[in-house]
């Protein structure tokens, strides 16, 4: 088991992550007293949804002031309103955790606003593996705590992904055509770290673009992708409008496209850029990393010029461009030289594994994928 940088809250609580990202075992660990309800339970689930005074009696048993544990919440989400009311009448402290924040917040998950704090479990960290970590084994496999511990991994990716399929959009009846949500898998996992394009996703996936959309939806409320939207300062130039889209794991990438064995040159450049931006979300989320929000930056008349992030905290800002390549050239460096005029723009940096740790004559810092992870670790990125 390996230790997660997430600490937890003194008070409720949501726990929210895809599965196989060790949520469960991260409880276990840290309230190993705490009354668990496991929805995944099968028993334990129909009985709830008999008789959800069921769930209410069970609770009468736990202490005031104690800690329950509420797993996969997403399943019954009617199960808040006791909770709410446990924690105003008893002061009963909560982790809830879920897979899923679609059901959650049709459910009216609002209920709870103030009472409990989020927090997000991603796939495990650089920091967190130690010297476990290998990047040519996160790029090939990814970082999934069900995957680092498997003695199988592509095995275990695989069983993943029909995990995914059978009880998050199946089991949750998130889609009415599941054939064409499998179609659609693949041909998005294509467009990992790439402009989101629906005409040609719906297209390709043989599903309208309507439906394209939708599904995408999905993959973000089960928090197995995410878009990433352009930054639309006020630059001399105008702004890209479209989104990318960016899965959380390399290894669920690279599953969804059946690539097996070690990654190509092809596959490394996203697979890296995503990986970064897995770890970018996370930081920020452990308030190691004080950003307000990420973006990416492309000016429209100029299709070749991009910087892959740019980090928004108040008026400082940092961009960062991503490249595997075995050596850096003088071209990596034109998104970032040409980002320079933004007002904020406190540093530039070009992350590379390849790289020796250099500074340009212009400002700009070349540093290592190992360097980049020990800024990221003790906080100074925005520094």
């Amino acid at each position: 088991m390996y230790p997660r940088l997430l600490t937890p809250p003194k008070r409720s609580f949501f726990l929210l992550g895809p599965r196989g990202t060790g949520k469960t075992t991260w409880l276990d660990q840290h309230f190993p007293r705490a009354k668990r309800f496991d929805l995944l339970d099968e028993v334990r689930y129909q009985r709830y949804l008999a008789d959800v005074g069921q769930f209410q009696r069970e609770l009468a048993a736990v202490p005031a002031g104690a800690w329950a544990v509420l797993d996969e919440v997403q399943r019954l989400p009617s199960l808040l309103n006791e909770v709410h009311r446990q924690m105003e009448q008893r002061h009963l402290n909560f982790a809830l955790t879920g897979s899923s924040a679609r059901k959650l917040r049709r459910a009216g998950v609002n209920l709870l606003a103030g009472r409990a704090v989020h927090r997000t479990m991603c796939p495990l960290a650089p920091a967190e593996l130690g010297r476990d970590f290998s990047l040519e084994r996160a790029l090939r496999w990814g970082t999934l705590a069900i995957v680092s511990t498997s003695a199988e991994p592509d095995d275990t990716l695989d069983a993943y992904v029909r995990l995914y399929l059978k009880e998050e959009i199946h089991g949750e009846a998130l889609v009415r055509n599941l054939p064409g949500f499998s179609r659609f898998l693949p041909v998005a996992a294509l467009f990992h770290g790439q402009v989101f394009n629906a005409a040609a996703l719906s297209r390709d996936a043989g599903v309208s673009r309507s439906t394209v959309l939708d599904y995408v939806s999905i993959l973000e409320d089960t928090l197995v992708a995410l878009r990433l939207s352009p930054y639309e300062g006020k630059l001399r130039v105008r702004e890209r409008k479209h989104p990318k889209l960016y899965w959380i794991d390399p290894g669920v990438v690279r599953s969804l496209k059946h690539a097996r064995g070690p990654s190509s040159a092809e596959e490394r450049g996203t697979l890296l850029e995503g990986f970064v931006f897995m770890l970018l979300r996370l930081y920020r989320d452990l308030n190691k990393l004080p950003a307000d929000d990420l973006f990416y930056w492309a000016p429209s008349e100029a299709s070749h010029t991009e910087v892959d992030f740019l980090i928004v905290a108040g008026d400082t800002k940092v961009a960062i461009e991503v490249k595997s390549a075995s050596r850096i050239r003088d071209d990596h460096l034109k998104g970032l030289r040409a980002i320079a005029e933004l007002p904020g723009l406190v540093r530039r940096l070009l992350v590379s594994p390849a790289a020796e740790d250099a500074r340009t004559s212009d400002g700009i810092e070349i540093v290592s994928f190992e360097k980049f992870c020990r800024m990221l670790d003790e906080g100074c990125l925005l520094r």
